[in-house]
């Protein structure tokens, strides 16, 4: 009985957090407040859900569940890093080239810059011992 009490408590708590995420996902104006909902709630619900499974293989089965502590482990890793990179692409598409100061490295904010077009494609590089 008590085992079924506490697997109910995390079934009900991972159920409110997706709710909660799931209406500020709905709700929230802003792109960055709309990722910051889901994020961070339904990473809760999906954790007290796994949780909960695992205390049912736990109490009721008599066996521990290695799966869904990979699967916690995966979630809490990922879901940050994710949410980061979905932040930094929403910054960067809203922000000007002219917005930002001069670097003071020679190949300015980006590495990635494509070199300016010529008219004449330059040729390979000679290797060692070939004539010029």
């Amino acid at each position: 009985m008590l085992s079924d009490i506490l697997i109910s408590v995390f079934l009900v708590i991972g159920g409110l957090f997706g709710l909660v995420g799931s209406f500020g996902l709905l709700k929230l104006k802003d792109t960055m407040q709309r990722l910051h909902a889901p994020t961070k709630a339904t990473t809760l619900g999906v954790g007290g859900v796994l949780v909960a499974s695992m205390l049912y293989f736990l109490l009721v089965k008599g066996m521990f569940s290695f799966h869904e502590l990979m699967i916690t482990l995966f979630l809490f890793l990922t879901a940050p890093i994710t949410a980061h990179f979905l932040a930094q692409t929403h910054i960067s598409m809203r922000l000007d080239r002219s917005d930002l100061p001069k670097s003071e490295r020679s190949h300015d904010w980006s590495l990635y810059e494509d070199p300016p077009a010529t008219d004449k494609p330059t040729p390979p590089p000679a290797r060692a011992g070939e004539p010029h």
